[in-house]
């Protein structure tokens, strides 16, 4: 069967048992899971990843979220985002992580390598140049919005975080993060109505993101009132 090889390559995967030094484990880990890659490329297709995620068995589905994560592209954006609402918690929760990993690699090769370069730079100023860049060179790519509008955040520019918050989530209408980075811009700018609608849509996206619902809540009271 197309779920027997890869269920049993995801088996193989070290658990994180009682006693074991977590610096250790995720060495092997790391190990692990650039093999379960490696075997993954060889064998599925981004297709066949996508259709897994409908199989009944949620180990299956476990497998398939974590693969596509690990080697599939925006194409399964959608199909992700759709396993946020799974009733296991493991696959909701690694479709979470593995929607940032596509969105990372959501632009072109050079795109992304830069990306990631720019993310890793210790100034502040270089991170924003080079975000800036980025964006001016590929205007259709959400994850470098995103990533400006955080520091925007950081800088103490909530509008303007906004703003970019909002072209990251007309790319992306999937992008939870930005989602919930726009509902902490208003809060910031006290546009409370706005936030709690920000926040709800969020989790609208995202039931993963419990611990918005005690904002959300909070956020109510504030709007009811006045």
């Amino acid at each position: 069967m197309a779920d027997a090889l890869l269920v049993d390559w995801y088996r193989e995967l070290p658990d994180l048992l009682a006693g074991d030094d977590p610096e250790l484990w995720a060495n092997q880990m790391n190990k692990a899971l650039r093999g379960f890659r490696r075997q993954v490329r060889k064998r599925y297709s981004e297709g066949s990843l996508q259709r897994l995620t409908s199989h009944p068995d949620c180990e299956v589905r476990r497998a398939a979220v974590l693969a596509l994560g690990l080697t599939g592209t925006i194409d399964s954006n959608a199909s992700l985002a759709r396993m946020l609402h799974d009733e296991d918690e493991l696959v909701s929760k690694t479709a979470s992580d593995s929607l940032w990993e596509i969105w990372f690699r959501a632009g072109t090769e050079e795109a992304n390598l830069e990306l990631h370069r720019v993310m890793r730079l210790p100034d502040f100023q270089q991170v924003m140049a080079g975000l800036d860049e980025i964006i001016r060179e590929n205007p259709d790519f959400a994850e470098p919005y995103n990533q400006r509008a955080i520091m925007f955040f950081q800088r103490g520019e909530y509008q303007r975080s906004a703003t970019d918050c909002q072209r990251a989530l007309e790319l992306n209408p999937h992008h939870f993060g930005a989602q919930t980075g726009m509902g902490q811009c208003y809060m910031k700018l006290r546009k409370f109505s706005a936030a709690l609608r920000a926040f709800k849509l969020a989790l609208e996206i995202n039931p993963t993101l419990s611990h918005l619902s005690d904002t959300i809540r909070a956020l109510e009271n504030v709007v009811d009132e006045g």
